[in-house]
């Protein structure tokens, strides 16, 4: 981990050094990542809020889709109210840059609303509206991460069955590890994925969370012939406990502690151009969307 995070400090440097500007970027190249899980309770939320903020802290333009629907709770963690919804966007004329919430670091929540468990059955002209507005974060955004709801919803399906990028979270838990196996199954009947990535929370050490990888690893290769990525780990901390209820994340609460550091780690590794798949970017995932509409979600 000590390597790592010196890599990640020059990194840093040499961004600053060299000046460069992902706003004046020629190529978008907007990666979308689906956070995800197979039962709640694992941490899935607050994973993909802190990680938002470290590549935020990096240089990074993100914005994260809060789709969980009903539980939607990425605007309690970071103590914002949001008025408006992407269904405001989609029935109420509204344009997407007025509806985001801004967090810290310049990150953006965009709200996604009980709707969105009806993007199956949109009529052509509302999901043509609400595809039109996602484009025009194409040329701001370098990722969009979704945090979906917790098991194997259809809602839940769609969003990560459009998506080039899947992290699936899990904790040691038998019940975790059987449900993440659960969906990566359901979501593998659906679209055969090959970069789906594995990041285990709430571990004591690292060499458990070496044995929960190579547990599901083990079990996707042989019965999905899937093998997943190992992104990384993060420690049982209490710290968690204490950001959510001061609303504030704990790697702008604590840069330095263990699992600041840990989830600094995941975030390098998602940007190091050596680990980086090709990928379809926002237009692809749109497009991917549209395809299952026209299917009906089969």
């Amino acid at each position: 981990m000590r390597d790592q995070a010196e890599k990640l400090r020059q990194l840093i440097v040499n961004r600053k050094k060299n000046n460069e500007s992902i706003d004046n970027k020629s190529v978008s190249n907007t990666r979308v990542l689906t956070v995800t899980s197979g039962k709640g309770g694992v941490g899935k939320t607050n994973f993909t809020i802190n990680l938002s903020l470290s590549l935020c802290k990096l240089g990074y333009k993100v914005a994260i889709l809060d789709a969980d629907i009903g539980f939607a709770n990425i605007d309690v963690i970071l103590g914002i109210m949001p008025k408006y919804s992407l269904i405001d966007v989609i029935r109420e004329n509204k344009d997407i840059l007025d509806i985001m919430e801004n967090g810290p670091y310049g990150l953006k929540i965009i709200p996604g609303g009980s709707g969105l468990e009806d993007i199956m059955h949109m009529e052509t002209n509302e999901l043509e509206i609400l595809t039109n507005q996602l484009m025009k974060l194409e040329e701001s955004m370098d990722f969009i991460i979704i945090d979906t709801g917790a098991g194997v919803s259809k809602a839940v399906i769609n969003f990560v069955s459009s998506s080039d990028e899947i992290i699936l979270v899990t904790t040691p838990e038998p019940t975790s590890l059987t449900d993440g196996y659960a969906m990566l199954k359901v979501i593998n009947n659906h679209v055969k994925k090959d970069n789906v990535k594995l990041v285990v929370n709430r571990v004591q050490n690292e060499r458990e969370s070496i044995e929960v990888y190579n547990k599901l690893n083990r079990a996707t290769i042989k019965f999905l012939n899937l093998e997943l990525e190992n992104l990384g780990y993060i420690y049982e901390s209490k710290l968690v406990t204490n950001s959510v209820k001061n609303q504030l994340p704990f790697v702008l609460s604590d840069s330095k502690s263990p699992i600041s550091r840990m989830i600094n780690t995941i975030a390098l590794r998602l940007i190091d151009k050596e680990n980086v798949a090709t990928h379809n970017g926002l237009r692809g995932f749109l497009s991917n969307i549209k395809n299952l509409v026209n299917r009906g979600g089969d």
